[in-house]
């Protein structure tokens, strides 16, 4: 019989709160939007400001055209970022889908510079992009406690943020 050595792993679900605190301590996450009605992902660095979401783009960059076309409401984006050890492949990743709006307000506009390094500094890199979040998940990937054999005590439970 052939057994496969890899540990076994197990998912979590995480809460809103516990997804949206794991994206505050990490910078780089993944845009995802819409480009000439196709899917697109660019990296991109991030703060969490007000519950909302902002991320740095060059003026060039299609996201920024579609929130300026969109009015009040913004356009329909999702924004992925996560910690994953290559190796044990344990981590987290959290992914929040909201309506994107460009930051028009030079007091906020300035306010969000000084909070936020863009990514990859180009020419043009002064916009920025607020996110709402209107759906938030995350799942914890942890290694699963060993079963414990008949009348022996119980695991400890898994403490949420903590994955190795």
């Amino acid at each position: 019989m052939i057994r496969d050595s890899s540990p076994v792993h197990r998912r979590v679900d995480l809460d809103r709160v516990e997804a949206l605190r794991l994206l505050d301590s990490v910078s780089l996450g993944r845009i995802v939007f819409t480009r000439q009605a196709l899917p697109a992902v660019r990296p991109v660095s991030h703060v969490l400001d007000g519950g909302d979401i902002v991320i740095r783009t060059h003026e060039g960059a299609a996201l920024t055209a579609h929130p300026q076309q969109a009015g009040d409401e913004g356009v329909v984006v999702a924004y992925e970022a996560d910690a994953i050890d290559p190796d044990t492949h344990l981590g987290w990743s959290v992914v929040v889908t909201g309506c994107a709006r460009l930051v028009t307000d030079p007091a906020d506009l300035a306010r969000v510079r000084a909070l936020l390094a863009p990514w990859a500094p180009q020419e043009g890199g002064d916009h920025a992009v607020r996110i709402r979040p209107w759906l938030v998940t995350g799942v914890l990937l942890t290694g699963t406690p060993a079963v414990p054999a008949k009348g022996s005590a119980r695991p400890a439970p898994h403490t949420p943020g903590s994955y190795r």
